[in-house]
């Protein structure tokens, strides 16, 4: 693992106040390979006892964001994504696995797979991504 990637991760999960208040923790960080995890909590759910799509959908979103931010640069935002849950989660460790597809200059294709790791690992969600360089104030860099 690179851990001159790990610190700078860190720094960025920390500076995001909703990460922060979800208790997400990075789990590996390597140029496009990025993992975040965070334990299900009782908070995190729905009506029915599962955990909701909003936080399936942060981990994935987060993650493509942080693998495509490994190879772009610091300043990047999603430009779209789409998941597919597979499976309800409940309890125990969520782990979103993303990584890089394809990048060039200011554009990255990322996926991302959601585990939830119980007695063994169940994948309950599939996302896939467009991750944009930004000028750092949140438009593209057009330069």
């Amino acid at each position: 693992m690179n851990q001159e990637l790990l610190a700078l991760g860190n720094d960025f999960l920390k500076a995001q106040p909703f990460s922060v208040l979800l208790g997400a923790t990075l789990q590996k960080v390597d140029i496009g390979i990025i993992e975040i995890a965070l334990e299900a909590k009782e908070a995190f759910n729905q009506n029915n006892g599962f955990v909701h799509g909003g936080v399936i959908s942060y981990l994935a979103d987060n993650a493509m964001t942080f693998a495509g931010g490994s190879v772009l640069g610091a300043n990047v935002l999603t430009a779209e994504y789409k998941i597919n849950y597979l499976k309800p989660a409940t309890d125990g460790l969520l782990v979103a696995k993303a990584r890089v597809i394809s990048s060039g200059k200011k554009l990255a294709i990322c996926q991302c797979s959601v585990i939830q790791q119980q007695d063994q690992e169940n994948l309950i969600a599939l996302a896939q991504g467009t991750i944009m360089a930004t000028d750092g104030e949140g438009t593209e860099d057009r330069s």
